[in-house]
């Protein structure tokens, strides 16, 4: 009588918690100080005007304001905030 299971089902049976990477907020909505923009790995989306940059490349509002996307290059896109008029 075998004494180890089959290779198949005990080497199976891990999986990573999922990430909830991506765009959050997007173009045209309203956000404050703070606010998570993107959340992503790398620089896919690049940081404009009134945003920060995380260590982990997550991209946050500075100002309160609307988000405005627009293209960077080819592949990449940049995300602003366009501040609320005084």
């Amino acid at each position: 009588m075998a004494h180890k299971k089959g290779v198949g089902s005990s080497r199976n049976g891990r999986d990573s918690n999922p990430k909830y990477l991506g765009v959050k907020k997007f173009d045209g909505e309203y956000v404050k100080p703070g606010m998570i923009i993107v959340r992503q790995r790398g620089t896919k989306i690049r940081p404009g005007d009134n945003v920060g940059l995380g260590k982990d490349y997550t991209i946050f509002s500075l100002v309160e304001g609307t988000v405005k996307f627009t293209p960077y290059s080819k592949t990449q896109k940049k995300v602003s905030v366009v501040p609320l008029a005084q």
